[in-house]
């Protein structure tokens, strides 16, 4: 079997481990080859091809990013982009393809799988916005990532007797807010789940260090926006592809917080440092046991399912169940961020 494989969408922890597992059970158990197509389904259209081999993939586990490169671009809203799709398949002989991404590149290959293609998905994001899995590839280093900022943020917080406004990525799902803040120890944590009221947060504030506290430490997720019908306003700025512009949500959090109470408060945007370095051992240990059921079920001949994560399990599930749908942050994660607070 000539198996594609492609990382798409945003970057993560844990990616060049779901490659290397993929490459060395096809290769290593059923003599399967691997053809990696560079920056996600852009490259099956333009046919940018890179063989993987056992050789390719030694000494990848422990690094972040991804050997193959990724891309957010999705064939089926393309010109021409599935018809170039599936030319490239055909002239490189691909039987089956396995697609590690979020939930826009896997949407694509529940696309690309209506189209006759064998295709299974392996989920990944930072954000953990995948519907029908409890855990995505890069979950656990991200949440990591922002806790450690948080932690030493509070020294310098206290010393200088300050609000810090964190700026979280999450555009749909907090689950890197609720989370992150919850281990943290935040005092207060904004997520697009639930818009918030910015009487209530200044009065919690004013309250804290009036009664008890002299600083303060907000989380805040680039997709937060205010309850509608409440004294605070503002419009998300969004970048030319329809992105969330990296520090304005925080920013302008930051900014209402210091006018309403005369704190002195500083923004931290993480951005970009919550995809990047070592996965932690629970991202590469995901991305392997992914990599392994994405090859066993190709080879038992399903397709149009991705791995997902079930309690201890790994199971597929339907693309069509899980494409286009985005897993948000329940009320119970919620309130114990709330009331721990």
């Amino acid at each position: 079997m000539r198996i594609g494989l492609i990382t798409g969408g945003g970057d993560c922890a844990g990616l060049n481990a779901a490659i290397r597992a993929v490459v060395k059970h096809a290769h290593g158990s059923y003599g399967h080859s691997v053809t990696g197509f560079r920056n996600g389904w852009r490259g099956v259209a333009e046919g940018d091809v890179r063989p993987l081999a056992r050789d390719d993939i030694r000494g990848v586990l422990a690094l972040g990013g991804t050997l193959l490169g990724t891309a957010r671009f999705h064939p089926h809203s393309e010109p021409g982009g599935m018809d170039a799709v599936l030319a490239t398949l055909e002239a490189e002989r691909i039987d089956a393809m396995i697609c590690v991404g979020g939930d826009g590149t896997l949407h694509a290959a529940s696309v690309v799988a209506e189209h006759g293609v064998n295709v299974i998905g392996i989920p990944k994001t930072i954000d953990n916005d995948v519907e029908g899995t409890d855990a995505s590839i890069g979950f656990e280093t991200a949440v990591h990532v922002a806790t450690e900022a948080i932690d030493r943020l509070h020294t310098t917080a206290e010393s200088h007797n300050r609000v810090m406004v964190v700026e979280v990525m999450g555009r749909h799902a907090g689950w890197i807010a609720v989370q992150s803040g919850i281990a943290g120890g935040a005092e207060i944590v904004l997520a697009p789940e639930a818009p918030f009221d910015m009487d209530r947060v200044v009065r919690t504030l004013k309250h804290r260090h009036r009664a008890h506290a002299s600083f303060s430490i907000v989380v805040v997720a680039e997709g937060a926006v205010p309850a509608e019908g409440t004294s605070f306003e503002f419009e998300t700025r969004l970048g030319p592809h329809g992105e969330i512009i990296a520090g304005s949500t925080g920013e302008r959090v930051a900014a209402e917080i210091a006018a309403r109470t005369g704190f002195e408060t500083r923004v931290t945007v993480l951005g970009h440092v919550q995809r990047g370095g070592t996965p932690l051992p629970g991202d590469r240990i995901l991305a392997s046991r992914f990599g392994y059921a994405a090859v066993e079920a190709l080879v038992e001949g399903r397709s149009a399912v991705m791995t997902a994560l079930r309690g201890d399990r790994v199971e597929l599930v339907p693309l069509s169940e899980v494409a286009g749908r985005l897993k948000r942050v329940p009320d119970e994660l919620i309130a114990v961020a709330s009331a721990l607070a």
